[in-house]
């Protein structure tokens, strides 16, 4: 029903609460007459199907206009489509409770709209108005030109998310199928990202050995740096702990990195004619491979007319998008291998896409880089770091460095409360892994809009098939993967190397001064 306005103009509800909520980024507050009971899941999306994440939650959702979040025009991860939002608030929602990003900022914006490209708004939006930046066009190009070798690397949590936007199961593992399904697109090489998460381990895991023992004078707790909206997070609001971050890069930006120089020289191909794609869960990704720092290939080689490391990311969604409009019935698809040299992955690799896997993998590995044997069956399993809990902690015993401390969050309010604790120096942890996202990588801001609720039942299925991978794998330790020996016997030499540290890491910065930081009332957060 339309209201006439003005010389009579109809404004339709839809222009009226887009009108009451103003143009103006910012959000507001507005109720609505005879609205003032909370939407049931049912009422809310229009019967079954898919639900946003809010609506798992206990109580009901008040039906107030709330406004939206700021995104910058230019934001290179996400993007708003203004005639399908509805100014319901749900992503301010996400991004105040969940992330803590919004909300610990004041307005007016000085030089950023401050944003840490996680992409949970996407999943929290009921009308589909945020989405990834779409960028399979700039893919799409590359393929088309005979003269260019177009390498993909594929992340762990892609082949227990991709099946879902064809129909499949929940948590299938499409790994066979995804690869089978790049060759048909016209993709020239297809690597594993979990070999680079079995990289990422050895250095990561050599780093935090040294911080340990001391040989590295560099603080603890060593925070963890594959997850890119947490590094944006601890540069926007922690910038006295970015000496705590590792310096190592992410598994997409390692793998980058050589596919530009070890992949390139091995065959012999010119490096400015190599396009790279990573196939990612996350929208930070799009982000991070967009950094200045990250043209590690083009610093080494001494060549500016070498492509940053990374050229194009690519979510989950818009692989599945690419794959519907080329035709191919990927269901049906017969499963296939991936090309050697980078193909490889251990179980410890896998399990790098939830929450808690990368801090298991690095134990493993820590364990045999501080005393030389393999580490025992019990950190094949290492349950206190399972699960969907925000904050998870253990102590694991490793001879020659005693009990060491550990801790697990997922989602970044959650981060927040325990960076609190690192700042005030109440921490008694020596390596924190953090991911941006609640549940980890396999519930991305990239990945499938689930058609169940997605829930922790969705997460838990998800991680339950990535851990289900690492169970079977011949191979658990990333420090047994052969291809990581053949890298650094052949290139790199050993970990944290002259050769590694200019390939395989980085440096962060402060962006503290982009903004006004609102600081939190002091009885949130226990010190």
């Amino acid at each position: 029903m339309a209201s006439k306005v003005g010389k009579g103009k109809n404004l339709s509800r839809r222009s009226f609460l887009k009108f009451a909520g103003g143009a103006s980024i910012a959000g507001v507050s507005l109720s609505l007459t005879g609205c003032g009971q909370p939407l049931t899941p049912a009422s809310a999306v229009g019967g079954g199907g898919w639900m946003p994440t809010q609506y798992n939650e206990p109580g009901g959702w008040p039906t107030n206009v709330r406004g939206r979040v700021p995104i910058d025009p230019e934001n290179p991860s996400i993007m708003r489509d203004d005639q399908k939002c509805i100014l319901c608030g749900q992503c301010i929602e996400v991004c105040k409770t969940i992330q803590s990003v919004y909300g610990n900022y004041e307005l007016p914006i000085k030089n950023d709209i401050v944003c840490i490209h996680c992409g949970q708004c996407i999943h929290w939006c009921p009308s589909g108005a945020i989405s990834e930046r779409e960028d399979s066009d700039k893919v799409l190009k590359a393929l088309s030109d005979p003269n260019i070798t177009v390498v993909v690397q594929t992340a762990p949590a892609t082949r227990i998310g991709l099946g879902e936007e064809f129909g499949m199961p929940v948590g299938t593992n499409v790994q066979g199928k995804q690869v089978a399904a790049l060759r048909e697109l016209g993709f020239d090489v297809i690597f594993d990202t979990n070999f680079t998460a079995d990289l990422t381990i050895m250095e990561e895991g050599s780093e935090l050995v040294k911080r340990i023992t001391g040989e590295l004078h560099h603080p603890l707790p060593q925070l963890t740096s594959c997850c890119p909206g947490w590094v944006k997070f601890v540069e926007y609001f922690y910038p006295d702990l970015i000496p705590n971050l590792s310096s190592a890069k992410s598994p997409q930006q390692m793998e980058g990195a050589l596919v530009k120089t070890y992949f390139a020289e091995k065959n012999t191909i010119d490096p400015k004619t190599v396009f790279s794609v990573a196939i990612m869960p996350c929208t930070a990704k799009k982000f991070e491979c967009q950094r200045p720092e990250m043209i590690s290939a083009q610093t080494y080689l001494k060549d500016k007319h070498v492509s940053p490391d990374v050229d194009v990311v690519l979510t989950t969604r818009e692989l599945a998008r690419m794959i519907k409009r080329a035709g191919i019935d990927f269901p049906s698809l017969p499963d296939e291998e991936y090309d050697q040299l980078m193909g490889i992955g251990t179980g410890a690799g896998a399990i790098f896409g939830t929450t808690g896997g990368v801090m298991e993998a690095a134990v493993r590995s820590a364990y045999y880089l501080i005393t030389g044997q393999q580490p025992p069956s019990a950190l094949w399993q290492l349950a206190p770091v399972r699960g969907m809990e925000g904050v998870k902690e253990a102590s694991v015993p490793i001879p020659g460095a005693g009990d060491v401390k550990i801790a697990v969050i997922s989602g970044l309010d959650n981060a927040r409360k325990i960076m609190e604790q690192v700042r005030a120096g109440n921490s008694p942890w020596a390596f924190i892994e953090v991911m941006a996202c609640p549940g980890g990588c396999q519930y991305g801001g990239g990945q499938p809009r689930s058609s169940a609720p997605p829930s922790d039942g969705v997460r838990n299925t998800r991680a339950a098939s990535l851990y289900k991978i690492d169970a079977n794998a011949k191979l658990r330790n990333s420090h047994d993967n052969p291809q990581i020996k053949q890298v650094y016997e052949d290139f790199l030499t050993s970990p944290l190397s002259e050769k590694a540290e200019e390939l395989l890491h980085t440096h962060y910065i402060s962006r503290a001064e982009e903004f006004d930081a609102k600081k939190p009332a002091s009885h949130l957060y226990e010190v």
